[in-house]
């Protein structure tokens, strides 16, 4: 017997561990996983660095993850880190 889907995981979906983020919240998260701070962000971005943190907490916790540090992991286990 196959094991069943872990609970919260879209049915029929092939990739249950890759929430879809917003283009913006990606876009942040590379920034970050550059490490580049907020505030630099913000300024490249053009937006406040309030909204900034914002993405990043949106994006948190649609990846289920804690922290920056976790962040940047996932973004360097996608090779999102590069240009």
């Amino acid at each position: 017997a196959e094991p069943a889907p872990a609970p919260g995981s879209g049915a029929g979906s092939d990739e249950p561990k890759a929430p879809r983020l917003t283009e913006r919240e990606t876009e942040v998260l590379r920034l970050v996983a550059k490490g580049l701070s907020y505030k630099q962000i913000a300024e490249r971005l053009v937006i406040s660095h309030r909204t900034v943190q914002n993405h990043v907490q949106n994006t948190l916790g649609k990846l289920q993850l804690h922290n920056r540090v976790e962040l940047v992991r996932y973004a360097i286990e996608r090779g999102l880190d590069g240009d």
